[in-house]
Formats: structure tokens, C-alpha cells, sequence
């Protein structure tokens, strides 16, 4: 169960943070600015997520290790996009494919306190 309440604070995150910084102008593209446009989505998916975590009572520990998974998966594709093994797209993709089993892993990391809520 929290495993869904996490893929939809992710989404709720991106959602409104997203209208937010269209009303601010920022239009980050995955073909023209690839690094920002997943930074930019993975720290809204990471205020959504953070967000929930905190009102469902998770300490700041797997609050942050569950954040943490949307940003590492870029670690290895960063590099391969700066030698122009691919692109912006595929980064977005093999990105998102990762995130989910690494989240899995964080709650699996700490059984305990996600079999409390």
C-alpha cells in the first residue's frame, strides 16, 4: 500500500510543482536541457513524496533515502548522455524504469518502519 501512496504523491508532486513553474516561465525540454528537465522533475517527485511521508509520521532518514532514489538513478546515465551514447529521452526513460525498484528497495531497507503505516 504505501509503495502506491508513494508512485501517487510522486505524481501529485510533479503535477503542481509543475504548474508552478509554468506560471513562472520555467520550461525545462528533455531534448534541449536534459540534466535540469530530470532534476527539476525529480525534486518535484521528491517534495511530493517527501511531503507524504512526513504527514503518514516516516523520520527524516527513509524520507530522504525514498527521495534519493529519484535522483540516483542519473548517476550512471548522466555521463553516457554527455558522450552522446544517448539522449535526453532515453535518460528520462531508463530513469523512471530504475527509480521504481530502488524505491522498493528503500522501504525493503527499512521493513520496519514501512510495515508500521
Amino acid at each position: 500500500m504505501h509503495y502506491l501512496e508513494m508512485v501517487v504523491a510522486m505524481f501529485a508532486g510533479m503535477f503542481a510543482l509543475g504548474l508552478l513553474w509554468s506560471a513562472l516561465g520555467i520550461e525545462l525540454s528533455h531534448t534541449r536541457d536534459p540534466e535540469l528537465a530530470y532534476l527539476l522533475m525529480a525534486f518535484d517527485m521528491s517534495v511530493g513524496m517527501a511531503v507524504w511521508m512526513r504527514v503518514r509520521g516516516h523520520a527524516w532518514a527513509a524520507t530522504l533515502e525514498m527521495c534519493g532514489a529519484m535522483f540516483v538513478p542519473v548517476v550512471p546515465l548522466f555521463p553516457l548522455l554527455w558522450l552522446g551514447l544517448i539522449d535526453g529521452m532515453t535518460v528520462m526513460v531508463l530513469a523512471h524504469v530504475a527509480m521504481f525498484p530502488l524505491m522498493l528497495a528503500a522501504m525493503l531497507h527499512r521493513r520496519d518502519e514501512y510495515a508500521h503505516c
